[in-house]
């Protein structure tokens, strides 16, 4: 459930699967995960894609990966050294494809894998060769953010991309 290519605008980055996106074969497909709903909102495209569209991201000029493979219930599951580990392949897939923009989805998931400490949300100093670094609020039924929040986070870094 990857989707990466050269000149995409952005590179979604989740954590891990959870078990109905391994089950399925799409990325965020738990009904209670809202990354379609956010990403539609915030202008990344222009309808609201079902998980088993996600290839059409990349019409979109968006592409999708994880920090990790490994299916879990929750990505606290996860542990320290997988993330780390993902961190680094992450960014050897980054410097190759070069995006405008990877966007993190989930602030704890980014410092640990990158070894960062204290890092705010939104456009972060860290960039991947030409491409910046974003950090956004995880759209899992999980966090106890608003798809309100979660929208305009998400449209902060789709108008930084205008």
């Amino acid at each position: 459930m990857e989707l990466l290519a050269p000149n995409l605008r952005v590179v979604f980055c989740g954590i891990n699967p959870g078990l109905s996106s391994a089950h399925q074969g799409y990325p965020f497909a738990n009904g209670s995960n809202r990354f379609w709903k956010v990403i539609h909102q915030a202008g990344f495209t222009e309808s609201q894609l079902a998980p088993e569209q996600w290839q059409q991201l990349k019409d979109n000029g968006c592409g999708i990966t994880a920090l990790v493979a490994r299916p879990t219930v929750a990505a606290s599951e996860l542990s320290r050294d997988e993330l780390r580990s993902g961190g680094e392949a992450l960014q050897e897939k980054i410097l190759r494809y070069q995006p405008r923009a990877l966007a993190i989805l989930g602030k704890q998931a980014f410092t640990t894998a990158f070894g960062v400490k204290n890092a705010p949300w939104g456009k972060q100093t860290l960039t991947l060769g030409e491409t910046e670094v974003w950090v956004l609020p995880n759209p899992s039924g999980l966090n106890r953010a608003t798809l309100e929040q979660l929208t305009a986070s998400y449209r902060e870094l789709f108008l930084a991309l205008q």
